[in-house]
């Protein structure tokens, strides 16, 4: 006499709770992504027609007020002496040589200063480029 199985097992298994744990996730990261506020300068840009691609190494900021702050890779802008800038600006080149150093000038800052700043860099052979923000388009005009 054999004895036979009272109950058959399923090989399967729901799937329901665990879409519903990825969506209570999905909806935490999306939810908390909100509060991160980045801690930037206020600086108006210029417009330009074109934009280059190139990430800088090294990043010059320059206010309304004409303070200058400094950073060097992703770090945080620090505030800088105007004197002891063009020794930063060297030290930064040395330790990357193939980057540039974009310089952040907001638009009501005297053209005169921003001049000034890139001749700073063209005597010392510094490659610095005045970074601006492109142009919008203007939909009126066609």
């Amino acid at each position: 006499m054999a004895l036979k199985k009272q109950h058959d097992m399923m090989a399967m298994f729901s799937m329901a709770s665990m879409t519903d744990v990825i969506f209570l996730l999905l909806i935490i990261f999306m939810v908390t992504s909100t509060f991160v506020f980045p801690s930037a300068l206020e600086v108006n840009l210029p417009q330009s027609s074109t934009q280059t691609a190139l990430k800088p190494g090294t990043r010059v900021y320059i206010d309304k007020e004409q303070n200058i702050f400094a950073s060097f890779g992703e770090e945080e802008p620090q505030p800088i002496e105007e004197n002891a800038l063009l020794a930063f600006l060297k030290m930064t080149q040395q330790q990357a040589p193939e980057s540039y150093i974009a310089l952040y000038a907001d638009e009501e800052v005297p053209y005169g200063k921003v001049v000034e700043m890139l001749e700073m860099g063209a005597r010392n052979n510094l490659k610095v480029v005045l970074a601006t923000k492109p142009a919008r388009k203007n939909r009126n005009k066609q």
